[in-house]
């Protein structure tokens, strides 16, 4: 579907957010979905294959929804030279999402731009009735992005920084094992390394835990098997099975 673009706002050094006038997807989405985005100009294949982006926050009263994105390459370079006016295609939403855990505290690990999901499920979460606690890291402080939303959805934000310029000098994953506890329900998304070692934490402390993946995906619709994740019963689409699993489900250690 081709959606127009209201916004296209650089947060930080090659982090951007992009806003797009899409009611029908605002309205259908739920937190941990993704849309496909072809960023090929039109009447252009290059780049041929589309981009998975998170759906970072959604208004269905507004019509709109936000993609949290880095430039890593040509198809988020192009994505980044887009203006308001400009129109987008893309497929969504798709994928399975996130599911709430009532009776628990919720706590939501974003690495990087891992917390690309993250907002989306806070505010889910909020209007649920829920305050979650918000743990987000980065390698820089000049790299910290959205964390003033989340506080401004009520939430309890704490960041953990490498270099140890912003907050808590270390890893999230450090910042996690200082809260964790039996109460707690954990949602997280980010490099597959951050997501075993919640894993084996979230395990010692009794806590259930939903894990976003990041995966390539070349057609987002599971035909063509490139995003195939081990799991102990064979393999499981993150496109379609996904991207979001129980930690239990797949194989975060390989």
């Amino acid at each position: 579907m081709l959606t127009t673009v209201r916004k296209n706002t650089m947060l930080a050094d090659g982090i951007y957010r992009l806003i797009l006038s899409a009611p029908q997807v605002a309205a259908d989405a739920e937190p941990g979905q993704f849309v496909h985005v072809q960023t090929a100009p039109q009447m252009s294949r290059d780049p041929f294959l589309r981009r998975p982006l998170s759906i970072h926050e959604c208004s269905p009263q507004e019509g709109t929804i936000a993609l949290l994105y880095e430039v890593v390459g040509r198809g988020t370079h192009l994505l980044s030279h887009l203006q308001p006016g400009d129109e987008v295609d893309l497929l969504g939403p798709l994928g399975r999402g996130f599911t709430l855990v009532p009776g628990r505290r919720p706590v939501l690990v974003g690495g990087g731009m891992g917390l690309a999901p993250l907002l989306f499920l806070a505010r889910r979460l909020r209007e649920a009735g829920q305050r979650p606690a918000v743990l987000v890291g980065f390698r820089r402080g000049r790299d910290v992005v959205a964390s003033e939303d989340f506080a401004a959805l009520g939430c309890q934000v704490e960041i953990a920084t490498e270099d140890g310029s912003v907050g808590f000098r270390g890893v999230v994953t450090t910042l996690l094992e200082k809260h964790l506890s039996s109460e707690d329900a954990v949602y997280a998304c980010g490099p597959r390394p951050m997501l075993s070692a919640l894993k084996d934490a979230c395990q010692q402390a009794g806590a259930p835990l939903q894990v976003s993946l990041e995966e390539r995906m070349g057609c987002g619709i599971g035909a063509c098997l490139g995003c195939a994740c081990p799991t102990p019963n064979g393999y499981v689409r993150v496109c379609t099975e996904g991207p979001v699993f129980w930690a239990e489900e797949v194989d975060l250690h390989g």
